[in-house]
């Protein structure tokens, strides 16, 4: 079965207690505006050229990682651990995973209504 995967989210892992805070500096960077969602947790940065930028809140040290959008999140892991990756959470409707060389990422629900043009068909 095919479905469809992009890659074009970027997830900055934040270790603070005043997330709005810390996303002022990245809005900056990248000359964006910034959206914090009510809870805190995440911030959405738009208006930057660039690939999609969020922010999260996290107990955890500081690191980056990307967000793989999936149509079909289950056939997107699967083709993922048959690549060698390995599946670590799911955690509220995603996939924590780690590549072969450590790194960890997420494969989500598509995020954006550009999706379905963008996305690749993969499987």
């Amino acid at each position: 079965m095919t479905h469809k995967s992009l890659q074009r989210i970027i997830v900055i892992d934040c270790k603070t207690d005043d997330l709005a805070e810390a996303a002022r500096f990245w809005a900056g960077l990248y000359d964006a505006e910034v959206e914090v969602d009510p809870d805190g947790k995440y911030a959405k940065l738009s208006g930057n050229a660039g690939p999609m930028v969020l922010l999260q809140a996290v107990d955890h040290d500081p690191r980056v990682h990307l967000d793989i959008e999936a149509d079909d999140q289950a056939a997107e892991v699967s083709r993922l651990e048959a690549l060698g990756a390995t599946r670590v959470a799911d955690i509220k409707g995603w996939t924590v995973m780690e590549a072969p060389t450590g790194h960890r990422f997420c494969v989500v629900k598509p995020q954006d209504a550009r999706f379905a043009e963008m996305a690749e068909v993969r499987g």
